[in-house]
């Protein structure tokens, strides 16, 4: 950034910046520290109209004028971090700043909230010296402490002998824990698979994704690639990366997973193979277009994900079997990082063999996605489905089922969430 002016300097939501982006955290990013200097630096001058994704791409990040902020998504990636890094800030080092920042999601602007303080001790009263007492007088004022003292000595001692509360995995992530401990994997989904979809133009397939062919590189089935683009195709092909809307899935399955967290294992989806799914409990993140074995469990489902020409036609849900009042096809977002609606599904389905329980949360984009996760994550929301679906809450068999969620998406970022329809699944 440029020199800070002098009214900057001395405005006191400024010197909070200057402290925030001094701290061991923000010291590790120098992008997060300009971001968050200039988001501030724009609101506290009243600059709302610099505050778009593609002006902070082009001021902050460097970018050419005529970047695309829908193939681009680095400027809401970074500012999710930035969200990220003020939660740990204001919960750490910063935690008795009498003023907190926020980025308030599908924004980017920064919000000053001032705050009483969360730790400091109130400040007594002066008050003139008590004229002196009879030393039986201040036994009696140490009385109190000591029995204080004596209590707070007792509770340890009683905690200390007192086993640990487990915290348990709530509905319905608990039923995908046995009594064995095996550990439960969660598979997440294979970006480059679905880039590769998209150079391709065609749909792939479970058994072509499981081919040695589409594995050593060579996926492109109608294409003569330079040389420069059989590298990056390559690349794709043997790498393995995942999307932001995984990480936030996993995040919420860990917080949730309690006690039993240390059971959880994160595999990619290229890592799986066939006889893995003999036996055992799985969570699959994305849909069929990202993660290919949810093509495993699709003639399971009421709501199906189809597409038209790859890359080009919006993804939707297809509905087999509509109710009264539901739509045929649900249609969500025509790329991911715009503004609309968005669908997902959560589903618990068993394994062809019964040897075991799947969940898979896939969106048509990644907001969708996300917003599974993190409508998991939400104890009022997990209520409404168990009521959406009829069953208690803690019921003694497993309950498969399928729910078609919609989320309201802002800037790439899920917002508000609602159950549409829900399906109970015999098998």
């Amino acid at each position: 950034m440029t020199e800070v002016d002098l009214d900057l300097r001395t405005d006191i939501r400024w010197q909070l910046i200057e402290r925030i982006t001094a701290s061991p955290s923000f010291q590790k990013s120098t992008r997060l520290r300009d971001l968050l200097r200039f988001m501030a630096e724009r609101t506290i001058h009243g600059q709302p109209q610099d505050l778009t994704e593609h002006r902070i791409g082009s001021a902050v990040f460097g970018k050419p004028q005529d970047y695309s902020v829908v193939e681009d998504s680095s400027v809401r990636v970074h500012v999710r971090q930035l969200r990220l890094r003020l939660h740990e800030y204001f919960d750490g080092e910063g935690r008795d700043e009498t003023c907190i920042v926020e980025i308030p999601k599908g924004a980017y602007t920064t919000l000053f909230r001032m705050v009483e303080l969360r730790s400091a001790q109130p400040i007594a009263e002066k008050t003139p010296p008590p004229p002196a007492q009879p030393a039986v007088r201040s036994w009696s004022r140490l009385l109190p402490w000591v029995l204080a003292a004596l209590l707070f000595l007792t509770s340890l001692v009683g905690w200390l002998h007192h086993p640990s509360v487990t915290k348990r995995a709530p509905w319905p992530l608990a039923a995908l824990f046995d009594s064995d401990n095996r550990s439960l994997q969660i598979v997440v989904a294979d970006v480059n698979y679905g880039m590769l979809r998209l150079v391709d133009e065609q749909p792939v397939t479970l058994e072509r994704y499981l081919s040695p062919s589409y594995r050593s590189g060579d996926p492109i089935s109608n294409a003569h690639p330079t040389a420069r683009e059989a590298r990056v195709l390559k690349y794709l092909s043997g790498s393995l990366l995942t999307s932001y809307a995984d990480l936030v899935v996993v995040n919420s399955l860990t917080r949730l997973a309690g006690n039993s967290s240390d059971l959880l294992t994160i595999r990619s989806a290229r890592e799986l193979r066939p006889r893995d799914l003999e036996g055992g409990s799985f969570v699959f993140v994305g849909s069929p277009s990202s993660n290919p074995w949810v093509y495993y469990f699709q003639d399971k489902l009421n709501f199906q994900e189809r597409e038209g020409v790859v890359g080009e036609s919006p993804k939707f849900f297809q509905n087999l079997r509509p109710k009264p009042s539901e739509q045929n096809t649900y249609q969500g977002l025509a790329f991911t990082g715009n503004s609309g609606e968005d669908y997902s599904t959560i589903s618990m389905l068993p394994l062809p063999n019964g040897r075991g329980s799947v969940l898979i949360l896939q969106g048509l984009q990644q907001e969708g996605t996300e917003a599974a996760g993190l409508f998991l994550a939400d104890a009022e929301n997990r209520q409404k489905l168990q009521r959406a679906l009829g069953i208690s809450d803690a019921p003694s068999q497993p309950v498969y089922f399928e729910a078609l969620i919609r989320t309201n998406a802002i800037a790439g970022s899920s917002n508000a969430t609602s159950i549409v329809a829900t399906r109970v699944i015999h098998p």
